[in-house]
């Protein structure tokens, strides 16, 4: 066996079903190794999409995906897609080839310090130097993706050594001893009392989920929480999802773009309950503003309790084991008059944002669409002001809302639809983009058809890069400077190109009909929704 054969059969023992990438010269001999293995592939037209489709994949799966790329160039179109999985901590694999051994650090042809590009980007990464250590290493980047705080992980190996032979026999090992890498966290027993104690002296407690709620499979279990104890919830962009978006205890999401009211809710209440959130400027953009308040931050990664918000009770560990004990602890349930409060705030705080019914009200679209759509869809939102949007929009029933929070990475929705598909081809999925968005990863219209995943293509249709132009209105007196894209291209004829139907719409009026045509259109359609290019929150 050589090393290329290895490294397929170590992903074939981790239960590699799919992998997504582009060859080249560099990683060749893996791309052998994979022609006679069952693990199929998907061809993207850009690296970057491939990572963003592995993300996709991962995020539906709950599992670790896998990318493949070729050295240099190849390499280096991986890194924003890395990015983008490490600050919304996707669990990725990502193999890079390399030049062979002899030659690195001679800025051969092709040549890229992949280990040293990526570290600010990555959970760890290796660089292969002997074929013998390809199981061990596989073994030890599933385990480092999957575990603790999840991410990616790269593997960089050189020619050479995918052609060498192993001088050992090949096994892969059936356990992981890391020095100075323990993600297994042991819940605190004194400070899960400190916070049952909290919760019980609180009048006016508040459930805040993140990301990692959902990244942590502990939607079930903070419901059941909830429920239980009639504590309140609202959440992060990332965390849409962990209720329904009418369950009586959901409260909306939080932040610079979410709800009023959810905003209200946090400063009415006593204490606060942050889980699986780092708190960004996004969500809580003056978190000195709640330094009265009893702060528990729950959370797997131990470096983002207290980094933006110090909290009064910090406690480390998995959200579903975390709350699972809280489940049998005995907590006095939140009165009522605290929840009446919350619906009062909620009926009565009036949303002083008024947008433009010239041509689609993009709230109304976003509204209508996840309403028609089905009850456990995937809703893929990329970044501008589409995702903003779709955030403050989207109907959640109980699917998936899945969009890149951490990093904001235009062109994300479409691969990232694309590889949620083919794990769950019977679900329907969506992808929503802008019309700048769509021209980062519209080349990935021809995967798509290829491999024929039915993913659904809105294009929200302004004619400027819409959040930047928003910003140089507010901010900049209307200097508007790189934000035009002109009436270009014509995206009839881009879906005539690759074989698939269109759809457009520009009226309220005609909304209705024209998303029940495209939802029901079986196999991939694109649809452009035309909304005023002077739009902005007057």
């Amino acid at each position: 066996m050589n090393g290329a054969q290895a490294m397929v059969k170590c992903l074939e023992l981790e239960g590699i079903t799919k992998i997504f990438g582009y060859p080249g010269v560099a990683i060749a001999p893996f791309y052998e190794g994979l022609y006679h293995s069952d693990i199929e592939h998907i061809l993207v037209r850009q690296e970057q999409n491939a990572g963003h489709a592995a993300s996709g994949y991962a995020r539906v799966s709950r599992g670790t995906a896998v990318c493949a790329v070729t050295s240099g160039p190849g390499a280096t179109n991986l890194i924003t897609a890395l990015a983008t999985a490490y600050a919304d901590s996707i669990p990725i694999v990502a193999i890079s080839g390399q030049v062979s051994s002899e030659l690195l650090g001679r800025d051969v042809f092709q040549e890229a310090d992949m280990r040293g590009a990526t570290e600010s980007f990555v959970k760890h990464s290796y660089l292969v130097k002997d074929p013998d250590d390809i199981p061990r290493v596989f073994k030890e980047a599933f385990y480092i993706a999957s575990t603790g705080r999840k991410g990616p992980v790269l593997i960089d190996v050189p020619m050479d050594v995918q052609l060498k032979k192993l001088k050992k026999e090949f096994r892969y090992p059936e356990s992981v001893v890391i020095r100075g890498y323990k993600p297994e966290v042991k819940v605190n027993i004194s400070q899960m009392r400190r916070v049952v104690a909290a919760l019980n002296q609180a009048e006016r407690p508040l459930l805040c989920a993140g990301g990692g709620v959902i990244l942590g499979n502990g939607e079930g279990v903070i419901r059941e929480f909830c429920e239980k104890f009639n504590i309140p919830l609202v959440h992060t962009m990332m965390g849409m999802g962990v209720l329904p978006k009418r369950h009586p205890l959901n409260f909306g999401m939080l932040g610079n773009n979410g709800k009023p009211y959810a905003n209200k809710a946090v400063r009415k209440a006593d204490l606060l309950v942050i889980v699986g959130a780092r708190i960004a400027d996004r969500a809580i953009p003056e978190p000195e503003n709640l330094k009265s308040r009893v702060i528990i931050h729950i959370d797997i990664d131990t470096a983002e309790i207290g980094k933006n918000m110090g909290p009064t009770i910090p406690l480390v560990g998995l959200v579903s084991e975390i709350f699972g004990k809280l489940l049998n602890e005995k907590i006095s349930p939140a009165g009522q008059e605290w929840i009446d409060t919350l619906e009062e705030i909620k009926h009565t705080t009036v949303d002083t944002r008024v947008f433009s019914d010239r041509l689609v009200n993009p709230n109304t679209l976003v509204q209508t669409l996840s309403e028609k759509m089905d009850d456990d869809a995937f809703y893929v939102a990329d970044v501008g002001q589409n995702q903003l949007w779709s955030a403050d929009n989207y109907v959640m029933k109980e699917g998936r809302f899945l969009t890149t929070g951490g990093m904001g990475t235009m062109g994300y929705s479409i691969p990232a639809a694309m590889g949620a598909k083919l794990f769950a081809p019977d679900r329907q999925t969506v992808a929503v983009c802008g019309d700048g968005a769509f021209q980062m990863s519209m080349n990935e219209l021809a995967t798509i058809r290829a491999n024929d995943v039915d993913v659904k293509i809105i294009i929200v249709r302004n004619g400027y890069l819409g959040l930047v132009r928003e910003y140089q209105y507010n901010l900049f007196d209307s200097h508007y400077i790189g934000v035009k894209l002109n009436d270009c291209p014509r995206y009839d004829k881009i879906a005539e190109a690759y074989g698939i139907p269109y759809f457009t719409c520009s009226s309220n009026e005609e909304l209705d009909d024209r998303l029940d045509a495209f939802l029901a259109t079986e196999g991939t359609c694109l649809m452009t929704v035309d909304v005023d290019g002077e739009d902005r929150v007057k």
